[in-house]
């Protein structure tokens, strides 16, 4: 047994210090919340409307969601997320029904949703589906309550409030065609709308214009928010209470305009008789307030109004034309398409028009070859079904790209010579203006068949089988004579 070793005083207080440093380097980590990690739930909404009154039983609202996000610069992720949510407080207002994206379970008022592990990001979740109830006023409200925990960092609550919305208010459900919009130049819109519900709007009533396809909004009214640079959003609030069975229309058109090589644009609105304005209108209009006078209803029970806008800007299609030349016998190539003179712009969902090409006569279309998506395909434009008839290329296919010239291969065989019989190809767009340059020729020039080739036709092939067996058997004959002489003279 080795002798104990005597260490002194000072000597051992050192070596007490080092032994806890070390304890507390080598100790585990504690599962419990460490302070380096949080979370938030500052991206749930505070209030939200869930339903309008009129809706009662058959009101659904599947939007409410509750984003959990981590603080930024924690130093490791968030482990094991989940949220709990309590709904009970919509006792009487509203029921839920089971949600989410398949993480979310629970059944009652109360569910639990797993967020699974997080670092400097976040997740959201649905827990659940709101549905109306009857016999629910306007304005009548509760709350949902919701905590978020995760193994590592202390848990986060928040709460919602959560509205019956007021009347729901109806805007035309047919579309407006609205043409001849100068670029530039502002134009009017009038939207309406017609309270068909037992209840007042006593909020007053907010309308939500928006525009796309190239149209802005000009920031003119005074009750009216604006949001984009410039604004193709618009939030005006009215403080009209919208009698039941009553219509309305803005006392005033709003203005919209169209960029200058738009050829086409949209304007929608919608109506809400819970006014919240939306995140980003920040603009405030400086003119005169738009009001609400009363209208003729037109019967308007949809949920959006839409205006389709059609400017004076056109784009002009003129034909891509080739010569068929060769001989007769030959197949050719000769490339046909459209290019596009502007100056109008195609953008989004517009119709990029087509053209059509009748082959000359004499000449058959044995192919239109293309490739897409790594794969040679045949025919580029559609086959006609009866001889005679155009070939129909449509310039949105995939064999098309947009690029100014949108063109393509036809191969070509020229059948027979015939003279002053040109083929023909014309361009089609809805905003094509200028016809005069729509049509042009196919012209073919075919030369005849070189003389060998008429010797690779079957008929020709046997009709010299014919002269040669003639002649092959002529000589047989007058062998057979000269041997039968040779034989009598010996």
């Amino acid at each position: 047994m080795p002798p104990r070793m005597r260490i002194p005083g000072r000597a051992a207080a050192v070596t007490a210090s080092l032994t806890a440093a070390l304890a507390l380097l080598l100790a585990p980590a504690p599962a419990t919340a460490s302070g380096r990690v949080a979370l938030t739930l500052e991206d749930v909404p505070r209030t939200m409307v869930m339903y309008s009154a009129d809706e009662g039983a058959e009101g659904t609202n599947e939007d409410f969601q509750v984003p959990v996000a981590v603080v930024p610069g924690n130093t490791e992720p968030a482990r094991d997320i989940t949220v709990v949510v309590d709904a009970s407080g919509l006792k009487g207002v509203a029921r839920v029904v089971p949600g989410g994206y398949g993480n979310c379970f629970g059944s009652g008022w109360v569910f639990t949703c797993d967020y699974g592990t997080l670092r400097n990001d976040g997740e959201s979740n649905a827990p659940f589906r709101i549905v109306g109830v009857d016999g629910v006023e306007p304005g009548d409200s509760g709350t949902v309550t919701y905590t978020a925990r995760a193994a590592n960092a202390a848990p986060v609550t928040g709460t919602t409030r959560m509205v019956v919305g007021g009347p729901t208010l109806g805007a035309p459900g047919e579309d407006v065609k609205v043409s001849g919009v100068e670029p530039g130049r502002p134009a009017p819109v009038t939207p309406e709308f017609a309270n068909h519900t037992r209840f007042a709007a006593d909020r007053g009533v907010a309308l939500h214009l928006r525009a796309s396809g190239g149209l802005t909004l000009k920031a003119r009214h005074g009750n009216c928010s604006y949001a984009g640079a410039p604004p193709t959003s618009a939030w005006c609030v009215f403080p009209t209470k919208a009698a039941p069975g009553a219509a309305y229309r803005t006392d005033t058109p709003l203005a919209y305009v169209a960029a200058g090589k738009e050829l086409s644009g949209t304007l929608s609105y919608s109506w809400s008789a819970t006014p919240e304005k939306p995140a980003g209108h920040t603009v405030r209009g400086t003119g005169t307030p738009v009001a609400l006078v009363r209208t003729k209803d037109g019967g308007f029970d949809a949920v959006n109004g839409t205006v389709e806008v059609e400017t004076t800007v056109q784009a002009d299609y003129r034909p891509v034309t080739g010569t068929v030349r060769g001989r007769v016998g030959d197949t050719v190539e000769v490339r046909l398409g459209a290019h596009d003179l502007g100056p109008g712009r195609l953008e989004g969902d517009e119709v990029e028009g087509r053209f059509e090409v009748v082959p000359p006569e004499g000449t058959t279309v044995t192919s239109i070859p293309y490739a897409f998506e790594e794969a040679d395909h045949t025919w580029g434009c559609a086959r006609p079904e009866r001889p005679g008839d155009a070939f129909v290329c449509d310039l949105g296919g995939e064999a098309f790209a947009r690029n100014g010239t949108a063109d393509i291969v036809f191969r070509v065989r020229i059948d027979r010579q015939v003279a002053g019989a040109p083929g023909t190809i014309r361009t089609y767009h809805p905003y094509d203006r200028t016809p005069g340059n729509d049509t042009a020729v196919i012209p073919l020039e075919a030369s005849p068949a070189p003389a060998y080739r008429s010797l690779m036709r079957p008929t020709a092939w046997a009709a010299i089988a014919v002269t040669v067996g003639a002649a092959v058997a002529l000589v047989t004959v007058v062998r057979r004579r000269l041997r039968r002489r040779r034989g009598g003279a010996g």
